[in-house]
């Protein structure tokens, strides 16, 4: 194929179409390429999570209470507890740990997470997001936060 150029198909590998190739991606530029740190995601994707109505916190569990110990003394960051991201040169793909309020439809606001992460990532990174994957560890009913009252003074 003497004379494709590199923006040809034929010039192409298998299976990437023209707006996957590198040269056309918003983070490969003619004059450089820009990469984005697994934190940046992170905590893009811990944000739009928490901005769906229903979502009463990321994390689950042990993660939750080791969050809450660590973050005490300063080593951990809550907004990337509950989140764990891969991300590569064009595309990042996101799991995220949740603990919803009780009363709201499951399927409505797991796929309200996937909604916003993806179209926060996409509009912010210009990354590709591939998949969201939300697992809900628990339910939050009103009054949990409250300590539990001793019987014994």
């Amino acid at each position: 194929m003497a004379g494709a150029s590199p923006t040809d198909p034929i010039a192409r590998p298998a299976g990437e179409s023209r707006s996957e190739s590198r040269s056309e991606s918003p983070l490969h530029a003619e004059r450089g390429a820009t990469a984005i740190d697994d934190t940046v995601v992170t905590k893009v994707a811990s944000i739009a999570a928490r901005e769906v109505r229903g979502v009463h916190e990321l994390g689950g569990g042990v993660a939750r209470a080791l969050g809450s110990v660590t973050q005490r003394v300063g080593v951990t960051d809550e907004r990337t507890q509950g989140v764990s991201v891969e991300v590569g040169e064009r595309e990042a793909a996101i799991d995220l740990s949740v603990v919803l309020d009780f009363g709201e439809s499951i399927p409505r606001v797991t796929q309200a997470i996937r909604d916003n992460v993806i179209r926060r990532i996409e509009g912010i990174t210009g990354l590709h997001v591939t998949e969201v994957n939300v697992s809900v560890n628990d339910l939050y009913f009103p009054g949990d936060e409250r300590p539990e009252s001793s019987r014994v003074q």
